[in-house]
């Protein structure tokens, strides 16, 4: 055994560039596999499971899936608004635990500025037993305090936005009108950063958060909750009847009866809004939508897994002819026919090994460039790190398959007529 290692190891030294480059194609292959995978695994997780500390979305009429992707996603645009006395009707409904308003339509350099309640940091859980902590925050109130006084033009800022805009405690800046980012949009109204939140590796990140209040009284904002245009006085109180919210986040008392009783209540029967309900097979909706992306990727991944095959049999066989003499020399010392055949076939399968390593290291390389991606455009947080069974399950597939692009070569020197290629070579 130690002598057929000692072989495979002197051809593959002796033909370095091609091995060279037939183990960097298998790399480029087995990684670009086993991040698809990961990837699509991560994000369908991601988006559709997980223990959310909430169970709905309470909108304006229309599609549930933009719905959700505004309001807890922060992506898309708002499907529209609904009266503030609907907010408080399922606030005061007692199958409802904890009903937190959001109203949207600005931004800052890009990131969502989301008009909300002080319960937001007070009482809301955005993962299930996890409620938002400030940095810094005093460690006999690990709840935190009630970090911004709802009359006030006060903010608190997600960990991503502080590290992309240089906004900290203490900053004072001017919010920009509409979702995206526009120079001349720029409100005259000035908030004051008076905290910072820690990670929390979800869309929440990417949040400005303001009080609700703010958003009513920003310049330039109307409100319509009473079907008419209302701008808000300074120093006025605002009528409830013309208040409006873009969505309304729901923690339900009980389980899915709850749900989806208020489901035939409010998307059967009514006629204003739309519940999103459940969130995790709203967003399935949209991976069924965009299946067929995931399915191309897997096809070329393992296209080019294919041709990863191809070049070690190529690799391996083109050398075949020059080999010949070596093989018949190996044969006259003593050599069975079946180790010069396992020789060529621990080729294929040392090289396939190889390339699966370093494809390990590219797939890392892969799911750091995604999770960055991904981080920046949805505040979603992929681990390149994370365990998949791709893991292993490709340097397998790629070993075997190495074996079987090593069959063909290794019959061609099984062959190998002993006579013929000892004779003198003029």
């Amino acid at each position: 055994m130690r002598g057929l290692w000692f072989l495979v190891r002197r051809s593959l030294r002796q033909h370095i560039l091609s091995t060279v480059i037939t183990v960097l194609a298998v790399a480029l292959a087995s990684g670009l596999v086993m991040a698809v995978f990961s990837i699509n695994t991560q994000t369908h997780k991601a988006f559709t499971g997980g223990e959310t500390g909430f169970d709905a979305v309470l909108g304006a009429r229309g599609s549930p899936l933009q719905l959700v992707l505004n309001t807890i996603f922060h992506l898309e645009t708002s499907p529209g608004n609904i009266p503030w006395s609907l907010y408080q009707e399922i606030k005061r409904d007692p199958r409802v635990k904890l009903a937190i308003p959001y109203a949207v339509g600005d931004n800052y350099l890009g990131f969502r500025v989301v008009g909300t309640t002080p319960e937001i940091f007070t009482d809301f859980e955005y993962r299930k037993g996890t409620k938002f902590r400030v940095q810094g925050h005093d460690p006999a109130n690990p709840d935190g305090p009630r970090i911004f006084d709802p009359e006030l033009r006060e903010a608190v800022i997600g960990s991503y936005v502080a590290q992309k805009t240089g906004l900290r405690f203490g900053s004072v800046f001017s919010p920009y009108h509409g979702i995206d980012f526009r120079e001349k949009a720029q409100h005259g109204e000035q908030y004051v950063v008076v905290g910072v939140l820690e990670p929390t590796n979800s869309p929440s990140d990417r949040v400005i958060w303001i009080p609700i209040e703010g958003i009513y009284r920003m310049g330039g904002h109307y409100l319509r909750g009473a079907g008419e245009d209302y701008e808000a006085k300074p120093e006025e109180e605002i009528p409830d009847e013309h208040k409006e919210v873009s969505s309304v986040m729901l923690k339900f008392r009980g389980g899915k009866m709850v749900g989806m009783r208020l489901v035939e209540d409010i998307n059967t029967r009514g006629k204003v809004a739309t519940l999103a309900y459940p969130i995790g097979e709203v967003m399935a909706e949209l991976f069924q939508k965009l299946g067929w992306v995931t399915r191309i990727l897997t096809l070329v991944a393992y296209l080019v897994v294919a041709v990863a095959t191809g070049s070690i049999l190529a690799s391996i066989y083109n050398t075949m002819n020059e080999r010949r003499r070596e093989f018949a020399i190996l044969r006259a010392l003593g050599a069975r026919r079946a180790t010069v055949f396992s020789v060529i076939v621990a080729e294929a399968v040392s090289i396939a090994a190889l390339g699966s390593a370093l494809g390990i290291v590219v797939c890392g390389c892969i799911l750091w460039g995604a999770a960055v991606v991904v981080r920046a455009q949805t505040g979603v947080v992929l681990d390149p790190f994370t365990y998949h069974t791709a893991l292993v399950a490709t340097p397998a597939g790629m070993l075997l398959l190495g074996a079987l692009a090593g069959l063909l070569p290794a019959f061609k020197a099984y062959s190998t007529d002993v006579a013929e290629n000892l004779a003198p070579q003029s």
